[in-house]
């Protein structure tokens, strides 16, 4: 069951943290988290999963920076987030995929028990400008049934920038 904005704001500060909170971005069912002001991309045109993949910084200028197509943009949320007891799940803002953009291309599942900012895999379908701050996606929960063990992976907990992908490190362990 998907939990309510009224039901979001009564666990904010204990269940839910959402760092910082500002009540005017509570929907029916669901926070609008902001975009920071950096994005990364991958240097190299072919990505290789068994290693690190070098990435360049950019800074999103308050004038804004023009996206183009068939690219990858790793961006993150202002907001820092932490669930205990619920699914927390990222989408879109209905906005922002009207324009082409896509927040997240797979990754809008969260753990419960995760720490940290959410990392939005940023693709556009035609060049498209974006602004620092912009309320870009929404997070909403769920209710989680059965007993569980919270989130405890190293690669993505308690991160405090963008994380490129880290996939390589399954491969170490095998």
């Amino acid at each position: 069951m998907i939990l309510s904005g009224k039901e979001i704001e009564r666990h904010i500060g204990e269940k839910i943290v959402i760092e910082p909170f500002d009540r005017r971005r509570l929907n029916p069912n669901s926070y609008n988290l902001t975009l920071a002001p950096e994005l990364l991309v991958y240097e190299n045109q072919v990505l290789d999963m068994k290693t690190p993949n070098p990435c360049r910084h950019l800074v999103i200028p308050a004038e804004g920076l023009k996206l183009e197509p068939n690219r990858l943009y790793l961006g993150r949320t202002n907001e820092y987030t932490r669930t205990d007891g619920f699914v927390p799940m990222l989408e879109g803002r209905s906005s922002t995929g009207r324009l082409g953009l896509f927040i997240h291309v797979t990754a809008g599942f969260g753990d419960v028990g995760f720490a940290g900012y959410w990392t939005l895999e940023i693709f556009c379908v035609q060049p498209i400008v974006i602004y620092p701050n912009v309320e870009i996606c929404q997070i909403y929960y769920h209710d989680i049934h059965g007993d569980y063990e919270p989130y405890h992976s190293g690669k993505y907990q308690d991160n405090t920038g963008i994380q490129p992908s880290l996939m390589y490190r399954d491969f170490e362990q095998k």
